[in-house]
């Protein structure tokens, strides 16, 4: 690590991740913060009341802390092995005392609070002074020296909460694996999934087969098993995860409800959701709690009809019994293939991950004339990593972009796009980004190259979107570039990205079969097409009831919120099964109590009605309009946080969202 900030910088600022050293991470860290301490003194010391005085000077006081925290967070979510693990805890402590240290000193506050009055400032530097004024005022730069202390061990203790439940259910997940013996056990499940499940059991020396808890070993199982018990075994293992035992995180759920809402507290608000909220689009807990409301009507109407369906083929097999969770993916299937005539499995010959993502890149080409160059002279950090130069079509340079798509022991489970490096002004000049998606996919075989479900297809598209945010911002101060805008916004660019899987003019790029290079005939690409609408009242009602689940625990008062209950009231409004309880999800709620979708969730569908209807745009004018792409990108991916995002979404729209496009795709109306 030390090393890493030192050395020479490689080519377009490459991380040379041979230097990343876990040993080095806690000593280095020691060193930067006492630096940057240092600095920091004597920051305070100045009393020049200009933007590069007061911002830049501050930032630049603790680019070695910044760097260092960059990797490590990094490396928190793909390359965290045991020795990682045991540094993290300590890591994430110093760096949060660091960050209160900061934001709860009055002298650099002061300095902030003068600029910011003085309301001599224009455009971005107006907006990114007024961001570090909320952001220092919602760190308690308001509060008295005891209010402020008992911030701090607040932050403190919920930084290791979140590390520690982010652990657990790692922990629990990697420590399960069903082994089997018997082939005949897996019938059902596709070739692929069978040669996977036998290189797992090789991985691991064992005979036979096994399957995980990671979602691509887990998914096949629940879609296609045909062995009920196995189905059944694997849910209630996943149901199960970190619910109990030493991996249990009931009570770090409840000790980090007490510890924001005693935050929200000291800070005057409500609870944590308006604590939250004052910084989203939504702006407060009624607005959002209508917009769940408004949606869960038509959703719970289609979603009954969607229930129906499958109990009434899951009576077939089994008349009289009742339909368990374990049986709802596989039914799914079932019906997908009575109604629509549609196997998934016919789809993934045609989606070798090869394939889909040069598809990505084809469709960012012909949407915003950008280039992916593999670049394999660059280091990476894992063997399965590839990293892309970016350019555009006159040749300049935009970014580099990582990809790392496979499970290991040593990365969390789902999917996410992160920075290495943001977009903006670093160290005297306005550099530009380094972004990495990750993700969980299926890994090729011996056989056969990792060929994608729709879903993942989707998912790939999803984070590549995320990315594009990234890559493509384009203001002069990090504070704003990128992904750092609303959160209830920032799914947008996300989401859009995959209405572009459903049309032909896409799939035709890169939907072709990995053996004959035959394209996805017409006929599959009608069925895809009719997947959309396909049980999409329960879809909707799973997302909403997570919304709404993660609205409850941040605006019930913590006293009265009984972990092992305050679930499962939660989700019988949304329950159009009468099911029984299996588990909490809770526990492996990763958004709401290891991420940064607290009192947050909603955002999902918030950002699903801004897509449908920015997407409608598209339509009108064809899905590669040059003029549509270029006002998107010119007022919602390049522009950060430089502006409200509604005021940047009328822009580009020219009006408000509407949610009829969301309500009319997923066929709710």
């Amino acid at each position: 690590m030390k090393d890493l900030l030192t050395a020479k910088p490689l080519d377009k600022g490459a991380i040379d991740f041979s230097l990343v050293k876990t040993e080095e991470f806690i000593p280095c860290l020691d060193e930067a913060i006492e630096k940057a301490h240092k600095n920091i003194e004597e920051y305070k010391n100045k009393d020049e009341n200009t933007f590069e005085s007061v911002i830049l000077d501050l930032e630049s006081a603790s680019t070695d802390v910044d760097t260092i925290a960059e990797v490590f967070y990094f490396y928190h979510g793909t390359m965290s092995d045991d020795a990682f693990q045991a540094i993290s805890a300590d890591f994430m402590q110093k760096l949060t005392v660091f960050s209160n240290d900061i934001g709860l000193d009055q002298k650099i506050f002061e300095r902030i609070k003068k600029l910011h009055d003085s309301n001599i400032l224009e455009g971005e530097q107006k907006a990114v002074v007024e961001s570090y004024y909320k952001d220092f005022t919602r760190n308690g730069a308001l509060l008295n020296d005891e209010q402020k202390e008992q911030l701090k061990k607040i932050n403190q203790e919920q930084s290791q909460i979140s590390l520690t439940f982010s652990q657990n259910a790692l922990k629990y997940n990697n420590a399960y694996f069903k082994h089997v013996l018997e082939v005949d056990v897996l019938k059902g499940l596709p070739e692929g999934a069978i040669e996977a499940a036998r290189e797992e059991a090789k991985s691991r020396d064992l005979d036979g087969y096994v399957v995980t808890l990671d979602y691509p070993s887990y998914l096949p199982v629940m879609t296609y098993a045909q062995s009920r018990e196995l189905r059944k075994e694997l849910y209630l293992a996943k149901a199960a995860c970190a619910n109990s035992g030493e991996t249990d995180n009931k009570p770090l759920i409840k000790k980090s409800l007490e510890l924001r809402e005693k935050r929200a507290s000291l800070l005057g608000f409500k609870n944590h959701a308006e604590f939250v909220l004052e910084k989203r689009m939504a702006q407060n807990v009624q607005t959002v709690n209508n917009f769940l409301d408004k949606l869960v009507a038509p959703s719970v109407a289609k979603a009954r009809e969607d229930a129906q369906d499958l109990i009434d083929i899951f009576h077939k097999d089994y008349p009289g019994e009742k339909i368990e969770p374990w049986d709802r993916s596989y039914y799914a299937e079932k019906l997908k293939q009575e109604k629509l005539d549609f196997d998934e499995n016919e789809l993934r010959p045609y989606f070798s991950l090869e394939n889909v993502v040069a598809g990505a890149f084809k469709t960012a080409e012909k949407l915003y004339d950008i280039r992916f160059t593999l670049r394999s002279d660059l280091p990476v950090y894992h063997s399965d990593v590839k990293v892309y130069e970016v350019q555009d079509s006159d040749g300049k340079y935009v970014g580099l972009f990582y990809t790392d798509f496979f499970p290991r022991k040593t990365k969390r489970a789902g999917a996410w796009m992160t920075n290495l490096k943001s977009q903006g002004f670093y160290q005297g000049e306005v550099r530009r980004p380094h972004v990495a998606i990750v993700c969980n996919f299926t890994k090729p075989t011996e056989s056969k190259p990792s060929l994608l479900t729709l879903n993942e297809v989707l998912t790939l598209f999803h984070e590549f979107g995320h990315a594009l945010h990234g890559l493509l911002s384009d203001v002069t101060y990090t504070k704003l570039s990128g992904t750092s805008v609303y959160w209830d916004f920032v799914e947008l660019p996300s989401q859009i990205m995959e209405n572009w899987v459903y049309e032909k003019e896409c799939l035709d790029i890169f939907a072709k079969h990995y053996e004959t290079g035959e394209t996805l005939p017409e006929e599959l690409i009608h069925k895809v097409k009719k997947t959309k609408t396909f049980l999409s009242g329960l879809a909707s009602l799973r997302q909403l009831s997570f919304g709404t689940l993660d609205m409850r625990y941040h605006t019930t008062p913590a006293a009265q919120v009984d972990v092992d209950n305050f679930e499962i009231d939660v989700f019988k409004q949304f329950d159009v099964f009468d099911s029984q309880t299996y588990g909490l999800m809770s526990c492996s709620f990763g958004h709401i109590f290891a991420g940064g979708y607290a009192a947050g969730y909603y955002s999902y569908k918030w950002a699903e009605v801004l897509d449908a209807d920015a997407f409608e745009a598209f339509k009108e004018k064809g899905i590669f309009s040059k003029e549509i792409a270029t006002a998107f990108k010119k007022n919602i991916l390049s522009r950060g946080g430089v502006e409200h995002p509604m005021e940047l979404y009328k822009k580009f729209r020219g009006a408000e969202p509407k949610v009829e496009p969301l309500l009319k795709r997923s066929g709710l109306q």
